[in-house]
């Protein structure tokens, strides 16, 4: 069996809101691979973002908190990190492979920036990269609206190179065989 574990990055009360695309969908499949993980043993370990003191999502003010509706559970680890990618100088990369975990389930926030690097560095660090649908969002930007964006990312540049982009039901298979 491959050891799997679920990483749900920068899902932080700041920037996890209805302005997201598809929000309802995206806090729906995030709660249940949270609670399958749990349920299955598989790892949850959470990532947050700090962008520097004197900046909104920074260590100390209220949108640094981790999403409620995803909170971590008792014992449950979190990294922070200063950059887009969650393997640079975060302790992550070294506790994972400590582990032993080869499959990651890369859940979170934004599809454009820290999913983006998350995907490509843990396919770069040798990691089975896997996307379920819906479980990554984002917000519009001058160039695409965030349905857009998404689609770009889950459909066109991830899968089938960086990491397979997957139904939840795959996802929730692949956790309860681990």
């Amino acid at each position: 069996m491959t050891k799997t574990a679920l990483l749900v990055i920068d899902a932080q009360e700041l920037i996890t809101n209805d302005k997201l695309y598809a929000f309802n969908r995206y806090t729906q499949n995030v709660c249940a691979l949270i609670a399958a993980a749990r349920e299955n043993g598989v790892e949850v370990v959470y990532v947050r973002h700090d962008d520097g003191e004197g900046k909104p999502l920074s260590k100390g003010n209220a949108g640094y908190d981790i999403y409620s509706g995803f909170a971590p559970a008792a014992g449950e680890r979190v990294f922070d990190k200063y950059v887009n990618s969650p393997f640079r100088d975060s302790g992550l990369l070294g506790y994972l492979l400590e582990k032993g975990v080869k499959r990651l389930v890369v859940t979170g926030l934004q599809t454009d920036y820290c999913i983006d690097a998350t995907v490509k560095c843990g396919f770069e660090r040798g990691f089975e990269m896997i996307v379920p649908e819906y479980c990554n969002s984002t917000f519009d930007n001058v160039f695409m609206t965030a349905e857009q964006t998404y689609r770009y990312y889950n459909d066109f540049i991830w899968q089938n190179r960086y990491a397979r982009c997957v139904k939840m039901a795959e996802v929730l298979d692949m956790i309860r065989s681990k």
